[in-house]
Formats: structure tokens, C-alpha cells, sequence
């Protein structure tokens, strides 16, 4: 009866391009609209420089994804030739490197010896890809899907700072905002205070999703998510509220 085990590392390519996605659209864009508002700039403009963000954003994403994973695709797929020439111009010699690497992973040499040129029987090249370059079906990259995926999530993830500053004029929250510029002294802080808040609330969410589906802590991956976020939108913030002083 063959068992059946449930692993999680075949995810690791579209999660990683999923969260970084994800991860940028939401920290890049509220950073900008937390910047700009802090700069007193009216919610017009910040909606069309945050929607302008967006779209560039994600055509960044998709094009840095694409053309990064695809010089991953090209560098394997030379050293795939190279190591296909060497099976082809030195047998014996790749046999032995195999050997030599199965008695380094705790086979005797005969053993080692005998599964290096069973395998090689079998798929000579499979087996120098796999056990000699680390190249397998779970690490092998793919170019479009980390293009796509990282589009989208980007998107996905930038739309909620803008949505919230498409609402928040409709936000009964007349008292709170009150409040919030009686204590700093700045109309825009209401709106910055909500575009953060929700922000960083969006990116403990995903840190923890991203951590239950690749199976690691929780925790870490909020804590991570979470001070890089607010440290971005607070290097964002001080820059906006500096040039904002400068030009009142």
C-alpha cells in the first residue's frame, strides 16, 4: 500500500510571488497615499497618485517578476546542456561524480556505486539535474506564472489604500477625525490614521495566511510583515509632512 505524505513545497513558487505581490501593493501604495496626505495634498489628487501607483506598480511587478524568473529558467536550462555534453563526452567520469556524491550523503561506496549507474540506466541527465545541480520539478521556475501572480496580488493588494480613501468622506467619523486634528494639529491625520490602520491590519492578515499555508509560524510572519510595513509608511509619512512644512 503506498503512502501518501502532504508536503507544501511545491507551493513555494506562486506563494513566494503571491505574498511579495501582495506585500508591495499593499506597503507601496498606502506609503504614497500616507505621504502624499501628510503633505496636505486633497483626496483628488491623492486618489489619482495612488491610482497611478497601481497601475505602474503592477506592470513593475509583472515585468520584474518575468524577466527575473526567466534568467532563473536560462542559467538552468545551461547548465542542463553542459551537463548533457559531459554525460555524453565522459560517462565513466559522471558516474563516478554521482558515486562520490551519494557516499558524501552516508552510502557505502559499493552501494553508492550501484544506485549511480542504476539511475543513470534509467535518466542519466534526471539524475545529475536532481542530485548533482538541485534541480527538480518543485525549483524549476516559471516565468509567466511568477509575472501573473505577482500583477494580481499586487493589485488586489493596492486597491484597499485606495478604497479607503474613495470612502472615508462617507465615514461617519465626523467626531473621531475631530479629535484626531484637535490632537495633532493636521486635517490630513484622520485620513492617514485609516489608511495606516487598515494597512497594517491587511498585512498582519496576510503574513499569518501566508505563514499557514507554507506551514511555518505565524507569528513570524506577522511580525515581519508588520515592521517593515510600518516602517515604510513612516519614512513615507516624515517625508510628506516634510515637504509639506517647506511648501506652506
Amino acid at each position: 500500500m503506498r503512502h501518501s505524505e502532504f508536503h507544501r513545497a511545491h507551493r513555494i513558487g506562486w506563494l513566494r510571488a503571491a505574498v511579495l505581490g501582495a506585500n508591495d501593493g499593499i506597503v507601496s501604495t498606502s506609503s504614497l497615499v500616507i505621504g502624499i496626505a501628510a503633505a496636505h495634498t486633497d483626496l483628488h489628487a491623492i486618489l489619482v497618485s495612488g491610482t497611478a501607483g497601481l497601475v505602474a506598480g503592477a506592470m513593475s511587478m509583472a515585468a520584474g517578476e518575468y524577466v527575473s524568473v526567466s534568467s532563473q529558467v536560462d542559467t538552468e536550462q545551461a547548465d542542463l546542456r553542459r551537463e548533457k555534453q559531459e554525460l555524453a563526452d565522459n560517462h565513466h567520469h559522471e558516474v563516478n561524480e554521482l558515486k562520490t556524491i551519494y557516499i558524501d550523503r552516508g552510502l557505502e561506496p559499493e552501494l553508492a556505486l550501484q544506485v549511480a549507474e542504476q539511475l543513470m540506466r534509467h535518466d542519466a541527465l534526471a539524475a545529475h539535474a536532481r542530485d548533482e545541480l538541485g534541480l527538480t520539478e518543485i525549483t524549476t521556475a516559471h516565468p509567466l506564472q511568477a509575472g501573473l501572480i505577482s500583477a494580481m496580488t499586487f493589485s488586489l493588494g493596492a486597491l484597499l489604500p485606495l478604497l479607503m480613501v474613495m470612502v472615508f468622506p462617507h465615514l461617519p467619523l465626523a467626531q473621531v477625525n475631530q479629535i484626531i486634528i484637535d490632537l495633532t494639529g493636521s486635517d490630513t491625520m484622520p485620513l492617514i490614521t485609516i489608511v495606516g490602520s487598515i494597512s497594517l491590519l491587511s498585512l498582519m492578515l496576510l503574513g499569518g495566511l501566508s505563514g499557514f499555508i507554507g506551514g511555518s509560524s505565524a507569528f513570524t510572519a506577522i511580525a515581519r510583515v508588520s515592521f517593515w510595513g510600518m516602517l515604510s509608511m513612516s519614512i513615507t509619512a516624515s517625508v510628506g509632512l516634510l515637504f509639506g512644512a517647506v511648501n506652506g
